[in-house]
């Protein structure tokens, strides 16, 4: 691997943050990224801060199966669904500019949490969940277990908006779900990822590249593109 993706590596394995661009042939938007089993509040208030687009949960594909979390596209198109909830028929998902089919499935909040938006709250969803799936794999607890588990501290909908990588990660899709979950394993850390888009201060676009490799080197913070990550995965695979 090269210097860039070794840097970012090693940061992220620290639980220190990440910014990764995904492509210009894609949404053209730059993430600020940390291993979730590191949260603390002040990761939220800096995700918050200094991005100001959705705070979002990225998942591996072998984690939303063991959970069993569905596709909410799934959802929204299943028929006995669109039966009885007609508007689900008017606003199915089918014209995406960048891509096929959206990453989001359910949004969590940890059962202890009040209303589960604050920083300290949003803080304990995200790192009791990644802290959760470390122990059903270390375990190797069974779909029906972890479920149990899940459902335990957890409840839906929630504040914490969570994305699942698609199966084949990726070799089949090239997106912020799928690049963020990659890092996490070359990382060797859990595969879930919290993170945030990167707008502009007037949030009327996405923050261009340049500006956010700027921002990033000014503050000491690895800045990685798609293809990179892409590419170390090969080397390793």
């Amino acid at each position: 691997m090269g210097n860039s993706i070794d840097a970012a590596v090693a940061a992220f394995a620290k639980g220190m943050p990440v910014c990764l661009f995904d492509s210009e042939k894609r949404e053209g938007e730059t993430d600020l990224l940390f291993a979730a089993e590191y949260a603390k509040p002040e990761t939220m208030r800096q995700l918050r801060k200094d991005c100001g687009g959705l705070l979002f949960l990225a998942i591996g594909d072998e984690v939303g199966e063991r959970f069993e979390l569905p596709f909410l596209q799934d959802l929204h198109t299943n028929q006995a669904l669109t039966s009885q909830y007609g508007v689900l028929s008017h606003l199915v998902t089918n014209d995406l500019r960048y891509d096929a089919r959206s990453a989001f499935t359910l949004s969590l909040n940890h059962r202890e949490t009040y209303t589960g938006i604050t920083d300290k709250d949003r803080a304990l969803t995200t790192r009791r969940f990644a802290e959760l799936t470390k122990q059903i794999f270390s375990s190797n607890l069974d779909a029906e277990a972890a479920k149990q588990l899940l459902g335990k501290e957890f409840r839906t909908p929630g504040h914490i908006p969570v994305c699942r990588e698609t199966a084949g990660g990726l070799r089949r899709r090239q997106g912020h779900t799928e690049l963020a979950v990659g890092l996490a394993r070359l990382s060797n850390v859990t595969p879930v990822v919290i993170g945030a888009e990167m707008l502009e201060p007037n949030g009327d676009h996405a923050l261009s590249v340049s500006e956010a490799r700027i921002w990033a080197e000014q503050r000491g913070i690895p800045f990685l593109e798609g293809a990179e990550i892409i590419n170390a995965i090969h080397q390793v695979e």
